[in-house]
């Protein structure tokens, strides 16, 4: 397996935190978090995940295999400990990270996501993958995907400027890439590690998220020993691009929660 591309922000000897991103996410789309910590004396990395950007693909495409290239990524920036920040599917690689290497990880900021999402034959499941996949069937670039799936899941009347690293970062995603997250998506099933989190941990929610409706978020962080609940104000499901000055007062609270 070949190590997943990342960009590394701050020094080696400071402590880590590590940005995950979701379906239709890179690297690149953390980059006002980056500079946010590297202010308050974090190093940071923000993957590709697997298959995006300039990372290999994993073979099968699936969480058991995406969590073991986050530990090659931090093996190869010999980082022991870090605190990771996953949004949506990125958030579900951290929870799956936990069932593999709990003593690796400080904290988990948990957003717009989920700890499952159910089986692959679940009638919801199917509904969700022929709907996501249809344009793509039909001939649709990622881009023309971007264009209309980007709205739909910011807050409304949300400014168009801050959306557009998430279009930029949605188009670019290759078209296997994508059909391959998606099918690994409706796979996931993690409530059982929830009762497991022995760290510190932010439930992030947003108010018109519809992807991960702000009550399911809370129902996670009640099933979670000691974990906080947050929901932004005003904020749709792409809420650290929506709003990062607000994502990032939630970061720096919870990065207290964890510094040593």
């Amino acid at each position: 397996m070949t190590t997943p591309a990342f960009t590394d922000v701050g020094l080696p000897t400071q402590p880590a935190v590590v940005f995950l991103h979701g379906v239709g996410g890179g690297r690149h789309g953390w980059a006002a978090q980056q500079a946010h910590v590297a202010a308050l004396g974090w190093r940071s990395l923000a993957w590709d995940m697997p298959g995006y950007g300039d990372s290999p693909m994993v073979s099968p495409y699936d969480f058991a295999h995406l969590a073991q290239a986050l530990w090659q990524m931090l093996d190869a920036a010999h980082i022991d400990q870090a605190v990771l920040v996953g949004h949506s599917m990125g958030a579900m690689v951290a929870l799956q990270a936990w069932t593999q290497k709990p003593e690796r990880i400080r904290g988990l900021l948990l957003a717009a996501s989920s700890p499952a999402f159910g089986h692959s034959d679940g009638d919801f499941q199917k509904q969700f993958l022929a709907q996501r996949l249809a344009p793509l069937d039909a001939g649709k670039t990622m881009g023309d995907i971007a264009g209309k799936l980007i709205p739909s899941m910011a807050a409304p009347g949300g400014d168009a400027l801050r959306l557009k690293s998430a279009h930029q970062s949605m188009s670019a995603v290759p078209p296997a890439t994508y059909r391959a997250a998606l099918h690994a998506l409706v796979q996931f099933e993690q409530r059982a590690a929830l009762p497991t989190l022995s760290v510190p941990v932010l439930c992030l929610a947003a108010e018109h998220d519809r992807t991960a409706p702000p009550a399911v978020m809370e129902r996670m962080a009640q099933k979670i020993p000691g974990a906080r609940y947050a929901c932004l104000a005003g904020a749709g499901h792409l809420l650290h691009c929506e709003q990062p000055e607000a994502f990032n007062a939630e970061l720096d609270k919870f990065l207290k929660d964890v510094k040593p």
